[in-house]
């Protein structure tokens, strides 16, 4: 039982939030100077302070490791070097990138003499409901501060010692650019009813920002009384195209698929034009079950491939990898080791059938026709479509955002990536000399 004058959950998120409305206006205002000092700052300190952050993550993973975690979860919690010298480039990039805020367009005169544009404006405060990856910290951030919002992080309890350290060097950089250091604060308990009040204050929230499995999104996306930018599933397709170049496809497929199987943009189905199953699948999957990947096919790909691999010196204890596809397979996330493998007759069947089962994340085509490719772009209703490629490309960093707070599947106001555009909002600007409407 709480004593009369202890703090309770409630307070705490109350003054959460007043201290981010009272800092969203300060941001509001702030130059763009000011916010790209607050980056470089930030990039530095990632840097600098390696040691106090491994450390720090350490005892999340330890902990981890003592709960039995395992698995995509306890991957996405590892914080290190690589990871933040990723973070730190991301901030410098976005240092250096234009500042959107107040910037006006589309300014027209109209017959009464008033000129009207549209400005773009900070959304406010967002709050950032995240499992697992401690590098989310950073890149909520470090897009809040580049795009003039306030945010409020609150990361699982498995990565806790890892975000308040990152936290705590955000506010660093902030007041050390002459910034509200309470611009970006982090919810300071494990208590899960943290979440379900955060996410219904609309009188402190602008926006939620989910990122985590499929349980944490459709809560959130349920229950919230603020706007929601989610993604559910992340069941990427990469279809290699009768016209596909057999050798870049191999090396792109392999790619998307095993250069990390825990992301929500690798690929996790694959669709292969019929006129190349004989050239391309053989060979591709002798590499896939090299490295320990298990393939649910169609019965023409299962068919052959068990007549093709041994034929390539594929063991028999390996061929038990191959596994006849279900129907809910077509619609998995696996984000491990297993991929899906669909022969099509043509691209009107690639394009039907990826429209129907997948997530509407990432989807790419591999091919050299010029109209194939064109048709995919036009036809595949997805977040990115793209071409010759690998699906692990699907990610701000990637796309030159500097840093992206999530992948949007939904249609409106963010799509794809979201970096600092998203985390905008456009507002009328209205400019005259006296004129009165008659």
């Amino acid at each position: 039982m709480r004593g009369m004058n202890t703090p309770t959950l409630e307070d705490h998120l109350r003054d959460l939030g007043l201290a981010a409305r009272a800092a969203s206006a300060l941001m509001a205002r702030a130059s763009a100077e000011q916010k790209s000092r607050a980056l470089v700052h930030l990039a530095r300190l990632l840097i600098e302070q390696e040691a106090a952050l491994l450390q720090a993550n350490q005892q999340d993973l330890d902990q981890a490791r003592s709960k039995g975690l395992s698995g995509p979860l306890f991957d996405r919690l590892v914080l290190d070097h690589k990871t933040l010298v990723t973070c730190a480039r991301g901030c410098e990039q976005l240092a250096m990138s234009p500042d959107l805020i107040g910037e006006i367009s589309g300014l027209t005169q109209q017959p009464s003499g008033i000129r009207v544009g549209q400005m773009r404006v900070p959304i406010g405060v967002f709050a950032m409901i995240f499992e697992s990856r401690p590098n989310v910290t950073i890149e909520a951030a470090s897009l809040s501060i580049k795009s003039g919002n306030a945010c409020i992080l609150r990361g699982g309890s498995e990565a806790f010692e890892s975000n308040k350290a990152l936290t705590a060097l955000v506010q660093e950089a902030l007041l050390a650019a002459g910034l509200p250091p309470l611009a970006v604060q982090r919810v300071d308990t494990t208590e899960r009813q943290a979440v379900g009040l955060l996410i219904a204050s609309p009188q402190w929230i602008d926006l939620v920002i989910p990122r985590g499995g499929k349980g944490l999104i459709e809560r959130i996306s349920k229950e919230s009384k603020v706007p929601v930018i989610k993604h559910l599933d992340g069941n990427c397709h990469t279809y290699v195209d009768a016209s596909a170049d057999v050798a870049m496809a191999l090396k792109v497929v392999d790619n998307a698929k095993t250069q990390k199987y825990s992301p929500c943009n690798a690929t996790e189905s694959l669709l292969v034009h019929e006129a190349v199953i004989e050239a391309f699948l053989p060979e591709m999957a002798k590499r896939l079950l090299a490295k320990g990947v298990e393939l649910r096919c169609c019965e023409h790909t299962l068919g052959v491939l068990q007549d093709a691999l041994p034929k390539l010196g594929v063991a028999e204890g390996a061929l038990g990898a191959l596994k006849l596809a279900t129907e809910q397979d077509w619609y998995e996330e696996y984000l491990a080791p297993i991929l899906s493998v669909k022969a099509v007759a043509h691209l009107d069947e690639a394009i039907e059938h990826i429209n129907h089962y997948s997530s509407h994340h990432t989807d790419a085509i591999l091919s050299e026709n010029h109209s194939h490719v064109q048709r995919f772009l036009r036809e595949v209703d997805s977040a990115s479509v793209m071409v010759n490629t690998s699906t692990r490309f699907a990610d701000g960093f990637e796309y030159g955002l500097g840093a992206e707070i999530g992948i949007s599947t939904d249609k409106f106001h963010a799509r794809g990536p979201v970096g600092v555009l998203g985390l905008t909002s456009l507002k009328y600007v209205v400019l005259g000399q006296g004129e009165v409407r008659t």
